[in-house]
């Protein structure tokens, strides 16, 4: 086993706010996983939640960890023993997908179809940051004008207040009443139990079909008193990362969000998955500021989810990658050999 490397700069087409700031662009590590002349790649996108802000950093971390002597193991044990040795978890993931889309073209198959998991028919959401009135206004054609948008994620937990969020929303239903678009809400945290009690009812009262991480990671013991006689389904995104946080909040959501980045990849991904199933509780896959190779890893396994936000790549200028499309609003994978995600520019 042999692994490439190559760093890309991802600038976003439009800055992304949430409640904990401000994303225009990052440096995207790509990871190159080559056996017996066949080459998976994979991807990692920086977060400071994750423990890794660089990619470069990235890159030595994961040098060293190959060098404790993986060539030989299978991916899951990889991934174990990438989580013992404290690899940060958007960095594993690389790993981990590129491992996975070898083991698929080796296979000759799609990586969707490696996992025997069907062709997804859920729509994504299409995200929409923290911005005052005006920019929404001027934002929303631009999103939404034949596109094939079937739903629109609204970032909230401004940092001005919930008057700020109840007037950005309320742009956001004005400008979207000649399309046909269903409204998810994210909170990112952003409010205290008190906000999200009052919010939750007044954007059910909206016609909102879900709210996601309403209150901040840390927080999760208040989420009983936000969960009974909740107005809105509850997801939960930053306070689940693996399979094993889901026991302890499976009884105060309804349901919860994996990410790859925050996982460390697909292994772990599809775990959530079956655990969350086991609980009862509807499922969800984001994303985090990755190009069209990560989404097209993660589109591999929405055939078995309940709501898709994998929308990350069509805010890029440009994607570097060409893969899974969007296709009447769902990102639908590739008939290629493993994920399917294709440099437009050879590496």
């Amino acid at each position: 086993m042999e692994l490439t490397f190559k760093i890309i700069h991802l600038k976003k087409r439009f800055p992304l706010q949430i409640s904990r700031g401000v994303i225009t662009g990052t440096n995207n590590l790509f990871v190159g996983v080559t056996k017996n002349g066949i080459t998976g790649w994979g991807e990692m996108a920086p977060s400071a939640t994750l423990g890794n802000e660089s990619a470069e950093e990235s890159q030595k971390v994961l040098e060293q960890f190959y060098n404790t002597g993986i060539a030989d193991l299978s991916i899951t044990e990889i991934y174990k023993k990438g989580r013992e040795f404290g690899l940060p978890l958007c960095v594993l993931a690389a790993l981990d997908i590129a491992l996975w889309d070898q083991l698929a073209k080796a296979a000759q198959l799609p990586l969707y179809k490696l996992f025997g998991i069907p062709l997804p028919k859920v729509a994504t959401s299409v995200t929409i940051g923290i911005n005052p009135p005006e920019v929404v206004k001027e934002r929303m054609p631009l999103l939404l004008e034949g596109t094939g948008v079937k739903f629109l994620k609204v970032k909230l937990g401004s940092k001005e207040g919930i008057e700020a969020d109840k007037a950005m929303f309320a742009q956001v239903i004005e400008s979207t009443k000649k399309y046909n678009v269903g409204l998810r809400v994210d909170a990112n945290g952003g409010w205290d139990v008190d906000q999200a009690i009052h919010m939750m009812k007044w954007l059910a009262d909206l016609g909102t079909d879900y709210v996601e991480q309403p209150l901040v990671h840390g927080q999760e013991e208040d989420l009983p008193f936000i969960f009974k006689n909740r107005p809105l389904p509850i997801f939960v995104d930053e306070s689940c990362n693996f399979s094993t946080d889901i026991p302890q909040w499976a009884h105060s959501v309804d349901g919860v969000n994996l990410k790859l980045m925050k996982c460390g990849g697909l292994t772990e991904g599809l775990r959530i998955i079956a655990t969350a199933k086991a609980f009862n509780l509807k499922t969800m896959i984001g994303c985090m500021g990755e190009s069209s190779l990560s989404i097209s890893a993660g589109a591999a396994i929405t055939g078995l989810l309940d709501h898709v936000d994998l929308d990350s790549h069509l805010n890029l200028n440009p994607d570097p990658f060409s893969g899974a499309q969007l296709i009447d609003g769902v990102v639908m994978p590739t008939e290629r050999f493993g994920h399917g995600a294709i440099l437009k520019d050879k590496l």
